[in-house]
């Protein structure tokens, strides 16, 4: 072969390694996602390659993945996937996409924790947005062992639960989030506000049972602060906090609109008409504002509440059993007039 066939042979081979090189590289900045909005992909720990590429043909661009086996061929990464929750964006480039995924970088989840009343829902709640399901979460909240790691009771669980928005993994575990939350716990129990429990004669875990009463008192979050020192005359004089919310706790019957003689029988230590003191636990999650109004409660002499008869939501307060008994009986009589049993 002469010099020039050699050299026209050289060109040609590099024309056609640029050309090669130009089309990997054109593959692998291909967007990943052909939607105009972000959408997520999710691993479970017993995803492999065929799973992987069958969701991503769900959620990712069907001309990326041309790009992604390229890499994946390379690099080995079916060899060893990252479970998660991953974000694929509409600017996102195959190899940034494929990138995150070998790395393990996943897209958070804006955890919410909702006021609800029992550790069953709050299981159900957040199993809407993390990997571990429903049954799994109830298991571990109703393990006293499991509690014991994290400084509580099956009763007392809530406690740590603080009604605020976290940035959380899609597949933490319920250990990794019971941490999680007591820690958020640990930094919300400052000295000041650790300070303002000891005064009002409580404990952290008793100021979050007595929010959670208040929570379920009133929605009104200018009357909470009253509601929660009527509620601290009474424990403070050693008298039943007799809270309506508590007998419905009690029962398991939350539709319940109005609490009768034969409903204050209920046996349990959440029943406030039938037992003395706190209940051993929290009857919801409280709002941050129902836990700040028992730690700034008003200071008043009331001892008695009862709704107003305008179903306001708000209630009438009495010092005096009298005074009590004529705003009990103008409720009893709207609640009458509107048929209500």
């Amino acid at each position: 072969m002469t010099r020039k066939n050699i050299k026209k042979t050289l060109l040609a081979a590099a024309g056609a390694l640029v050309l090669l090189v130009g089309a990997g590289c054109l593959m692998l900045l291909t967007p990943a996602s052909g939607r105009e909005q972000t959408v997520y992909l999710y691993l479970d720990d017993d995803d492999n390659a065929d799973s992987v590429y069958a969701k991503l043909d769900t959620a990712a661009a069907t001309g990326s993945l041309p790009g992604f086996r390229l890499l994946d061929a390379c690099l080995g990464y079916s060899q060893r996937i990252r479970p998660g929750r991953y974000a694929v964006t509409p600017d996102m480039s195959t190899l940034r996409l494929f990138r995150n995924l070998r790395n393990g970088s996943q897209a958070p989840v804006r955890l919410t924790i909702p006021v609800v009343r029992t550790p069953e829902r709050l299981a159900a709640e957040l199993a809407r947005h993390l990997q571990p399901d429903s049954a799994t979460l109830a298991r571990c909240f109703a393990d006293e062992a499991f509690c014991r790691r994290y400084g509580c009771d099956t009763a007392t669980l809530l406690c740590l639960f603080l009604p605020n928005t976290y940035d959380v993994w899609w597949n933490t575990t319920p250990d990794a989030l019971m941490r999680r939350m007591q820690r958020e716990s640990r930094a919300f129990w400052t000295d000041e506000r650790r300070e303002q429990a000891r005064a009002a004669g409580l404990t952290p875990n008793e100021v979050i049972t007595l929010a959670s009463i208040v929570e379920q008192e009133t929605a009104d979050n200018s009357e909470k602060p009253r509601v929660a020192g009527m509620y601290l005359n009474r424990l403070h004089r050693g008298m039943k906090l007799q809270a309506d919310p508590t007998v419905k706790y009690a029962l398991g019957d939350f539709s319940l609109r109005r609490i009768l003689h034969k409903h204050l029988a209920a046996d349990s230590p959440y029943n406030t008409y039938r037992y003395a003191g706190l209940p051993p636990g929290p009857i919801c999650i409280p709002s941050l504002a129902s836990i700040e109004a028992v730690l700034r409660y008003e200071r008043h002499n009331y001892i008695f509440m009862c709704a107003k008869e305008d179903f306001s939501g708000s209630h009438n307060f009495a010092a005096t059993g009298e005074e009590h008994m004529e705003n009990a009986r103008r409720y009893a009589e709207a609640l009458d007039r509107r048929g209500i049993r």
